[in-house]
């Protein structure tokens, strides 16, 4: 499977609760399907490269505030949620794409470290996804909690 990054919407009255019982924000909500998500794959690390590349200040492994104890939910408040989606609406893929650079990738070990010019088409869909779910989380004032599974 490897490491994949998936992000989940939540109202901000369950990103609180999520924060107080870990174990609940696993049951309820990590593991219920009819939730709005955006499940980036493999994809977020290869995204982070062109963000940071670009100058986009969004960090989608990093930000966000501790929920368990393994690291693997962070919490994006609704404050949080806004931001990403300002920057990240504000910074096309056009214009990350202009970044791409398979070799350079490679060797930076950009997970899943091994890179090739057809990965643009993979990065450039789960963009587009991850925008969306940023845009229409923050149009609705709510939350989302950020889950790594490896």
């Amino acid at each position: 499977m490897g490491s994949v990054l998936s992000f989940i919407r939540v109202t901000p009255e369950e990103l609180d609760r999520a924060m107080a019982d870990p174990e609940w924000a696993m049951e309820r909500v990590v593991d219920d399907e009819d939730r709005p998500d955006c499940y980036l794959d493999k994809a977020w690390a290869g995204i982070q490269f062109l963000l940071d590349a670009a100058g986009v200040r969004v960090d989608l492994y990093e930000d966000g505030d501790v929920i368990d104890e393994e690291c693997t939910l962070l919490a994006w408040d609704a404050g949080m949620v806004a931001d990403a989606a300002r920057a990240l609406s504000a910074a096309p893929f056009e214009v990350l794409a202009r970044h791409f650079d398979p070799e350079r990738m490679t060797e930076r070990k950009v997970y899943p470290q091994l890179w090739d010019d057809d990965d643009l088409d993979y990065l450039e869909h789960h963009h587009a996804e991850l925008v969306e779910f940023f845009a229409a989380t923050a149009a609705s004032g709510d939350a989302a909690i950020r889950y790594f599974n490896f």
